[in-house]
Parts: structure tokens; sequence; C-alpha cells
């Protein structure tokens, strides 16, 4: 029986605790991957502000997003 591996003896117990390790255990996580921003798409989220800031840019009618948004953009350097 020259060329044929050793048969490993594997217990009942040992083969049950190989299965339930296998079907226990976490596969590893990816890393999240961010999505390339494509340019001038804007994203919904949720933002809260004081109550005077909303007023002061709600006071100028519609277009009021668009203008706390041109807003954090002067403030971020964009």
């Amino acid at each position: 029986m020259q060329g044929r591996p050793p048969r490993r003896i594997t217990s009942s117990r040992d083969a049950a605790e190989a299965m339930f390790k296998a079907a226990t255990t976490k596969p590893l996580e990816q890393p999240v991957l961010k999505k390339p921003a494509v340019p001038g798409v804007k994203e919904q989220i949720s933002l809260r502000l004081d109550r005077e800031v909303l007023d002061y840019f709600q006071e100028g009618g519609p277009g009021w997003q668009d203008r706390i948004n041109e807003a954090l953009r002067k403030i971020a350097g964009k």
C-alpha cells in the first residue's frame, strides 16, 4: 500500500466539534469600501441644527437647503 496517504482517524466527538466550530465561527469581515463620489450628486442625510440657525436660512424662502450647503462648502474650503 505504498503511495497512499495514511488515514486520519477522527473520533465522532472531534468531527462534531469541527462541524460546530465551522457553523458558529463568523467569517472574516471584508473591509467596507467607500463608493467613489460622483461630482454634483447630493446625498440625503439627517442633520440636527439649532432652531435659530434653521430660521436664519429659511427666512430667505425656498432654497434654504442649498444656502446651508453653500455656507458649509465655503467653511470647508470647497
